[in-house]
């Protein structure tokens, strides 16, 4: 019995001698999995997808290049205007309104502010009644002149016949003499109180400030409510102008020339200038004059460039370039072709939608761009997309362009 019982407790107890082996195939067959997985990963890129494509490439030019002319010296500078003022009041004041904005264009006399005249309209009132009442005081003194007068010469005639003493006719003409004294006195009174009259008009007119030329204003320094005067003044709340005004009719383009190369500049010079803002025209223009002394500081010489022909466009300090051309060329009107020139063959067209493939560092990256007009020998113009000096991949054929792709790795011929 107690045989059978011992051999039960064996058969319950669990030997651990021997350890599943089922684990640790699975273990091993995921490790095997995963290492031929990765090498045929890696051996695919290594293999097919980077491996180095030989294309053929150009840089991109600008398409400007053709259109340059030849210069003696080229040269920046910035557009300046000779007539420029900070209009301002003759008198202090507080602003009443203001009726310009900036980029307005007014005419020479244009109202372009008011100032409170209140007090100026009632001292041009008190002096224009005080001078109706001269004027009122002359007539009748004038009138008193009339009567005396003819009082006078009824005396003198009285006196001739000896019906009044001498006393009364020296009376009577000194009377006539007095108003006479009177009315001149009064006339001059009139005259004062006219000149007044005109002072307190010209007073009055002072509150409204007006344009001093034709011109467009940059910008507007004073609001309604403000206090303006001629000097600061009043710790600083106080404005001194109410805008600028610009006459665009009187810029020109200063330059700094090196005073190593002021030679090749004379008065009378054709000049093209090309604003760096708006590069797709030169505009004409020559030299006015060269001003004479030197900066010591920067061993230039100061340039004056007046414009034959001006674009809307050029602004008040605009930064240019400036060609000086050879003498005996005339500098004229010359539109400039924008962005770059790159063969027909590297424009790659999907879909309607333009692109090339340009190379950095030897890989290749796609770039949307937009064509402009074809040019000669097989080229094309790209107006947005790219720029002067970039790689681009040429001779596109069907069967390169399914070899090409983003990132991949070439070399050039």
């Amino acid at each position: 019995m107690s045989d059978d019982r011992t051999a039960d407790l064996q058969n319950l107890s669990i030997d651990r001698s021997q350890r599943p082996r089922s684990k640790w195939r699975i273990l091993i067959w995921m490790i095997v999995i995963a290492v031929i997985g990765g090498a045929s990963y890696i051996g695919y890129f290594v293999y097919f997808v980077d491996e180095t494509l030989q294309v053929d490439s150009v840089l991109a030019v600008s398409a400007a290049r053709d259109s340059q002319t030849e210069s003696v010296l080229d040269a920046t500078g910035f557009v300046v205007a000779r007539r420029q003022a900070s209009v301002s009041s003759k008198v202090p004041g507080k602003v009443t309104s203001v009726l310009i904005e900036e980029g307005m264009e007014v005419e020479e006399g244009q109202l372009l502010a008011t100032l409170d005249d209140s007090i100026n309209r009632a001292q041009l009132a008190l002096s224009i009644s005080q001078l109706e009442a001269t004027r009122s005081q002359l007539s009748e003194l004038r009138l008193r002149y009339e009567q005396a007068k003819l009082d006078n010469e009824r005396n003198e005639r009285l006196a001739e016949d000896g019906l009044i003493s001498a006393n009364e006719l020296e009376q009577s003409q000194l009377n006539r003499q007095t108003l006479s004294s009177a009315i001149n006195v009064s006339a001059e009174n009139v005259v004062v109180g006219e000149r007044s009259v005109e002072l307190q008009e010209k007073y009055l007119a002072d509150m409204e400030i007006r344009a001093p030329f034709t011109g467009i204003v940059i910008s507007k320094t004073a609001q309604p409510g403000e206090m303006i005067a001629p000097v600061a003044g009043g710790g600083g709340f106080t404005r001194t102008g109410i805008c600028t005004i610009v006459d665009m009719d009187s810029l020109e383009v200063q330059i700094d020339v090196n005073e190593s190369y002021i030679n090749r500049v004379q008065p009378g010079q054709q000049v093209t200038v090309q604003l760096t803002a708006y590069p797709d025209v030169r505009m004409p223009a020559e030299v006015i004059a060269i001003i004479p002394t030197a900066d010591r500081a920067r061993s230039t010489v100061k340039v004056r460039v007046g414009f034959k022909q001006r674009d809307d466009r050029v602004l008040p300090d605009m930064a240019v370039k400036v060609s000086f051309l050879e003498e005996g060329e005339i500098a004229e009107l010359q539109e400039v072709p924008t962005g770059v020139v790159v063969p027909m063959s590297a424009i790659d067209s999907v879909g309607g939608v333009d692109q090339v493939w340009v190379i950095k560092e030897n890989v290749l990256g796609s770039r949307r761009v937009r064509l402009g007009d074809e040019v000669d020998n097989g080229s094309v113009q790209i107006i947005d997309g790219l720029r002067s000096g970039e790689r681009v991949v040429t001779g596109l054929t069907l069967e390169l362009k399914r070899s090409l792709a983003d990132g991949r790795t070439v070399t050039t011929n």
